[in-house]
């Protein structure tokens, strides 16, 4: 029976859901870094956080997990030889997909809070430093309550993608919703139904998602007149 894989298959979406929670929480760490790299006076920092966006986001996903995941696995290894570890060390594909995926998307997050920070006019924290504010006060009073209604279009398209990016980590070996709805149609050669649940649930993550930010952008947009 077909329906007899449905709860090893829903077992598969809390793998699926870390994963994507743990790659948004690096991703916005790394996109908010190199925002503000690409946004400074250095030079150094311009240009490494502009290589690290363009040279990101010109390479497939997949092309990058597979080398992450094996490459990594032989750096280590090779690693483990100079330090005469014996056994050998195994990288985690939770960890490894998960650093990815984070990492992949990182590039695209930073150019969605560079646009929205350049998306605040410069005069109000001159205005707010003329008033007496410090720095801290203007970032967080001023500057991340704004910079969050602007990058929340962008972040959230970019939070849809990545949820659906999570289905690479199952070339590696991790038994997500993706992984387990292939095992499944192969075991019961109904492949097609499968993967119908698969996207299913790939939706209604993303339309749970869409309910929740649109939310957010609507809290963080009041007041605020629409074009």
């Amino acid at each position: 029976m077909t329906d007899s894989y449905l709860p090893y298959i829903l077992a598969g979406v809390w793998l699926t859901l870390a994963v994507a929670f743990g790659a948004l929480l690096l991703a916005t760490v790394l996109g908010l870094i190199a925002a503000a790299a690409r946004l400074a006076e250095h030079r150094a920092l311009h240009v490494a956080a502009s290589a690290y966006s363009t040279l990101i986001r010109g390479v497939p996903d997949l092309v990058l997990m597979l080398l992450i995941f094996y490459g990594g696995q032989i750096a280590v290894n090779a690693l483990a030889v100079r330090l005469n570890i014996e056994g050998g060390i195994d990288i985690d594909p939770f960890v490894a997909g998960t650093i990815t995926i984070g990492f992949i998307y990182g590039a695209y997050l930073a150019e969605t809070f560079r646009g929205a920070l350049l998306a605040i006019p410069a005069r109000q924290s001159e205005a707010a430093l003329a008033f007496g504010m410090t720095r801290r006060q203007v970032l967080l009073r001023i500057l991340v309550p704004q910079m969050i209604r602007h990058a929340l279009p962008g972040f959230t398209n970019n939070w849809l993608v990545m949820v659906k990016a999570t289905a690479l980590v199952s070339v590696i070996g991790l038994s997500d919703l993706m992984y387990r709805a292939k095992q499944a149609g192969a075991a019961t050669r109904a492949a097609f139904f499968y993967f119908l649940v698969a996207g299913a649930l790939y939706i209604a993550i993303t339309s749970v998602s869409l309910i929740v930010l649109r939310a957010l952008d609507a809290r963080f947009s009041l007041g605020v007149r629409r074009a």
